[in-house]
């Protein structure tokens, strides 16, 4: 079955990608590469460098990147990003391959969804995230639904390349698979996932093409054109990685997973939940299927052991689709519905939006406080409100416009609020309001330090980058990325008769860099305290993004005669 696209759908979807690309690229260098982003960072600049460093299991972004280092130089955390950054952007197309399992305007509808969504803007801004394993399989799959063999296989040789995280999403898709399945055999006559819309039996799938393009692909996109011939091993590295997260622990509670749909995906999660009583209820051939892979996806990444926020990105997608299908189900207003629908808009906006603000006003006030309790009850209060004013147009006027006026009121205010944390995961409000999003361990004063460095070995060599650096006990491959332009040497203790013109060390008192050396600490990894703050604090969070965080300190000790006052006796 084939659905006629509307009029302005093109520039919709050019839309929907300009802000895509926005909420991607803004800013995009201005965050210091974390641990995990730095350490393929340095796999990337080493092979730019004409190096065979060994890869770890994301060699798509590493092989493609060290295109942009070879032609930049030396790299910046912009071009580290930019990949990934360019992929998740073009994510929002994916929903013109499935026009006739979601009619085009829901699909038009999604691609806003995918462009806006917090948690996917988060993954297309960093190193060798997921965002890449996401796209390329749904690409794979929208293809060969397509029938167009060659392109399927191309992408999904592309999907096998981008990580261990391909694994869990084939995962997903193969438990749901077998689960609709089970629900099949059970309703012979009439399936489950058939009875909204029987769907036509698609051209036979050219599997001979699809594995000659992939294996193909494979083979010389693995390996740089056969460049770096280890692409290949790192590829097939990335099963023993997957496996091996079932198998170590991860101080990220499942708790902190659920409470990031609510967080960051209100509008989704509401729409979600109304369109999975539907669905089901009506035995939906679309709500059933995605409905199953959402929990399928929701469920490994919190049962997995290691898991971690990015593991939450197989669930987006079936989440935004059903999300995009029940909102589609609102859109037809007839014309003399227009102004009561337009009256239930606006009060359902205006009622949440003077609750968010009473909530907000709440995180600042002591528990115990006479005002505290006053605004809890008048946040109670406004609640209620809502849900009165909804039932009273709908014994007034009529349960259509309640539903639909309800709806978008409410799509309004979680939408602000969904879009509040995208530009919030981007980065663009600063490093001092931290979001679930983010990877761990930031290194807040990496420029602070290179920068400093730079200037003294300016001062004593003449030259910025002419002083070498070593690092002494710290493990950290975001420092060797911050000073990646100089000559580095990373030693577990410190030979004092090289006498090194730069020494980074944790924060320690050391006499013997004491006498020679003068010495400044930096905060280095900056963490927030997620798993140890009370119930007021998430509140706090979830309204003004503040969060208790600890800090690692470093010392950075320049050697004494790199100074023009240098005196033997000077001190840190």
């Amino acid at each position: 079955m084939t659905y006629r696209h509307f009029k302005h759908e093109g520039w919709l979807y050019a839309l929907a990608f300009l802000i895509a690309i926005a909420l991607r690229f803004i800013q995009l260098g201005a965050m210091p590469l974390t641990d995990a982003e730095a350490a393929p960072a340095l796999q990337v600049l080493h092979i730019a460098q004409g190096l065979k460093p060994a890869l770890s299991p994301h060699p798509l972004y590493i092989l493609f990147t060290s295109i942009l280092f070879f032609i930049y130089g030396a790299g910046t955390d912009f071009f580290a990003r930019f990949f990934p950054a360019l992929i998740g952007s073009v994510l929002v197309f994916v929903p013109l391959l499935f026009a006739n399992r979601i009619k085009p305007r829901s699909g038009l509808i999604l691609a806003f969804f995918i462009a806006l969504d917090p948690g996917l803007v988060a993954l297309s801004r960093q190193a060798a995230s997921p965002i890449l394993a996401v796209a390329f399989l749904l690409f794979a799959w929208g293809f060969y639904h397509q029938n167009k063999a060659s392109l399927a296989g191309f992408f999904a040789a592309l999907a096998l390349l981008s990580g261990p995280s391909i694994w869990a999403g084939i995962l997903g898709l193969g438990i749901t698979w077998a689960i609709l399945q089970a629900i099949n055999s059970r309703r012979p006559s009439q399936s489950a996932v058939d009875i909204e819309t029987p769907v036509a039996e698609p051209p036979t799938f050219n599997f001979r093409l699809s594995t000659i393009s992939l294996v193909a692909t494979f083979l010389t996109v693995g390996t740089l054109f056969f460049i770096a011939p280890n692409g290949l091993s790192a590829a097939l590295s990335s099963i023993p990685a997957f496996i091996t997260s079932w198998l170590t622990s991860s101080d990220v509670p499942a708790g902190m997973l659920f409470l990031s749909l609510l967080a960051y995906q209100p509008l989704g999660f509401l729409l979600v939940i109304i369109a999975i009583i539907r669905g089901w209820r009506v035995g939906s051939g679309r709500i059933i299927p995605l409905s199953v892979w959402f929990l399928v996806a929701l469920l490994l990444a919190i049962f997995n052991p290691s898991r971690q926020m990015a593991d939450l990105a197989w669930a987006l997608i079936p989440l935004w689709a059903m999300a995009a299908l029940e909102l589609t189900r609102n859109v037809d207003v007839f014309v003399e519905e227009r102004s009561e629908v337009a009256g239930v808009i606006f009060l359902t906006a205006f009622i949440w939006t003077f609750a968010w603000l009473d909530f907000s006003g709440l995180t600042t006030l002591p528990v115990e406080s006479r005002e505290y309790l006053m605004r809890f009850w008048l946040l109670v209060g406004s609640l209620f409100l809502i849900v009165m004013s909804l039932l009273l147009v709908a014994a007034g006027w009529s349960i259509r416009i309640a539903r639909i006026g309800g709806i978008w009121g409410l799509a309004l205010a979680l939408g602000t609020l969904g879009l509040g944390g995208a530009i919030g995961s981007a980065g663009l409000r600063g490093l001092s309001h931290p979001e679930l999003w983010w990877p761990a361990n930031i290194p807040t004063q990496s420029h602070l330090l290179e920068s400093t460095i730079s200037d003294v070995s300016e001062w004593g060599l003449g030259n910025d980058y002419a002083a070498p650096v070593m690092i002494v006990g710290v493990d950290s491959p975001a420092l060797e990325w911050t000073l990646r332009e100089r000559q580095v040497f990373v030693v577990e203790s410190l030979d004092m008769s090289s006498a090194p013109y730069f020494v980074i060390t944790p924060l320690q008192d050391d006499p013997a860099l004491s006498s020679a050396y003068r010495g400044q600490d930096f905060t280095w990894r900056q963490t927030p305290l997620w798993n140890v703050t009370l119930p007021q604090d998430w509140a706090r969070w979830v309204a003004l993004r503040e969060m208790p965080q600890s800090d690692e300190t470093i010392i950075l000790w320049a050697r004494d005669d790199l100074f023009l006052d240098s005196a033997p006796s000077t001190a840190p």
